[in-house]
């Protein structure tokens, strides 16, 4: 049944889709709140694109929908556009949002715990989300394991209940829903373990980027002017965001734009430019894929990213 409801909503929203969209992979959020700001604020709309943001969900296949030429760009991380280019998809990064990984695992300060590496190497049981690059990459790099793996459920009640209990988590999310709890938590990166791909990647077809250059061109200049204002001030799109994403409350928006804050401005894109990208991370991560038999060696990695 749950398939089948994903199947029918990923049919939906392609129906919906049109040329130029931006189909995001994932709720209205304040990881995506640059390219609110540029669509509430009409800043594609001054390029001369007619771009819609559209709202995605679980299971929401937006890699393959722009392979597929269904929208123009799309929201992926790095490590799946090289999975993604290894399956013979012609998707390449233009922009990425999170210049570090904010994923990573929430732990109970009492236990102690000075690093990463002690999460999983010490008793215990740590929920996550099996078979993703990262969990295959920790698993490796971290063993042999002493916690026990659980599949991530969401929410935070396990986490609540059992002091020996760790979870994944986004920075923005779960360690701020614990703060509301009154309960303090300790987070620890995965890019402590040298995985550290970028998130909120904007894909395009290879196809676009030959013959619609312009189009490209004008996207990325309203969606980094776009990300410029909302990490100046978030407030009023928070507010627009938050209407359409009610599951949390603006307080929630606005300390999650505060968070993430760190994770999008950073040295590189102080010289380069919000967005920007460096061959030597995506070389690394590349090595690392195919260290994991998930990525073929042999690939030209400039053809993931212009």
């Amino acid at each position: 049944m749950r398939s089948f409801s994903i199947l029918l909503m990923s049919f939906c929203f392609l129906a919906q889709a049109s040329a130029q969209d931006l189909a995001l992979n994932w709720k209205p959020e304040p990881e995506f709140g640059g390219f609110y700001e540029a669509f509430l604020n009409h800043l594609y709309e001054q390029e001369g694109l007619k771009t819609q943001v559209l709202a995605g969900g679980a299971g929401q296949p937006v890699t393959q929908m722009v392979a597929a030429k269904k929208v123009k760009f799309g929201i992926a991380a790095a490590d799946e556009v090289i999975l993604a280019r290894s399956q013979g998809a012609k998707v390449v990064a233009v922009f990425a949002v999170y210049q570090d990984d904010p994923q990573g695992f929430m732990v109970h300060p009492a236990r102690g715990f000075k690093s990463l590496k002690d999460v999983f190497q010490s008793e215990g049981t740590v929920a996550l989300q099996k078979g993703l690059p990262y969990t295959m990459w920790l698993e490796k790099h971290y063993a042999p394991l002493k916690a026990q793996l659980v599949p991530y459920t969401g929410g935070i009640s396990s986490f609540i209940q059992n002091p020996k209990f760790s979870q994944q988590c986004f920075i923005t999310s779960e360690p701020i829903a614990a703060r509301r709890e009154k309960l303090e938590t300790q987070t620890f990166l995965i890019s402590e373990s040298g995985f550290n791909p970028y998130l909120a990647v904007v894909i395009a077809h290879e196809d676009t980027l030959k013959e619609e250059s312009s189009v490209v061109s004008r996207f990325l200049k309203a969606t980094r002017e776009g990300w410029k204002r909302y990490l100046h001030d978030p407030s009023k799109t928070n507010a627009q965001m938050q209407k359409l994403n009610s599951s949390l409350d603006l307080a929630t928006f606005d300390e999650a734009a505060k968070v993430q804050k760190p994770f999008i401005e950073t040295r590189d894109t102080q010289k380069n430019g919000l967005g920007t990208m460096k061959k030597e991370r995506w070389t690394t991560l590349y090595q690392q894929l195919i260290e994991l038999k998930l990525a073929k060696p042999g690939q030209d990695v400039t053809q993931f990213f212009k």
